[in-house]
């Protein structure tokens, strides 16, 4: 069994879309993987609920109870190494990984961010893209790197940035499509036709419309 493990910091909508479409899907059966355990460090989010909704352990490693990002980052990694994970999903999760856990998931450590990297890395990435006037945004899936947000890109998908946006029209429209592309992204990687190779992505097999999600 390929086990998932899920790191959030929020709300849980895309771990909700992973897990909607692991339980349509079966994954379990079709792919041989399951989502294991959600881990948040903060103890009082709605995407804990999420989790046990759907009958998933919901585990809290709380960022400040440790002194040092150093502290956190191996209390962190207790837990993900206590399931086995073949991939770790980062699905809103607000911290930055140290180097040494980066290294030691590599290849196995995918993020979603809400553009369309390379552009507008780090926060506030729909206030930037409003005030410089891109007329396509978007968001990412990608394989995690010791450069926050920078890693090899598995898929991404755009959204038409309208003349009426504003920071929150065009969040919510960017939300919608992660929902699609995140479950889609982890996907290929379980298939192993999207993989980590000599620092980029390599992809087997796959057709340009299933990496490239496109919103009219």
């Amino acid at each position: 069994m390929k086990n998932i493990v899920v790191l959030i910091s929020g709300r849980g909508t895309n771990l909700e879309a992973l897990l909607r479409t692991a339980r349509t899907e079966q994954w379990s059966a079709t792919l041989g993987a399951a989502i294991v355990a959600v881990i948040s460090n903060r103890p009082d989010v709605t995407g804990l609920d999420v989790a046990r909704q759907y009958e998933v352990p919901a585990i809290v490693v709380a960022h400040r109870k440790y002194s040092t990002r150093e502290d956190f980052d191996r209390a962190l990694a207790a837990a993900i190494d206590s399931y086995e994970p073949s991939v770790i999903v980062l699905a809103g999760f607000m911290r930055v990984l140290g180097p040494l856990l980066v290294r030691r998931y590599e290849g196995r450590l995918i993020n979603i961010h809400p553009s369309l990297l390379p552009a507008f890395p780090g926060l506030r990435t729909h206030e930037e893209a409003l005030a410089v006037g891109v007329r396509i945004h978007g968001a990412t899936v990608h394989f995690v790197s010791e450069q926050v947000d920078g890693g090899a890109i598995i898929a991404q998908a755009a959204v038409p940035v309208r003349p009426e946006d504003d920071a929150a029209t065009l969040a919510a429209r960017v939300l919608e499509q992660e929902h699609r592309l995140l479950p889609r992204a982890l996907r290929l990687v379980l298939e192993q036709r999207v993989s980590f190779e000599g620092g980029r992505a390599r992809v087997r097999g796959v057709a340009p419309e299933d990496l490239a999600l496109l919103s009219p």
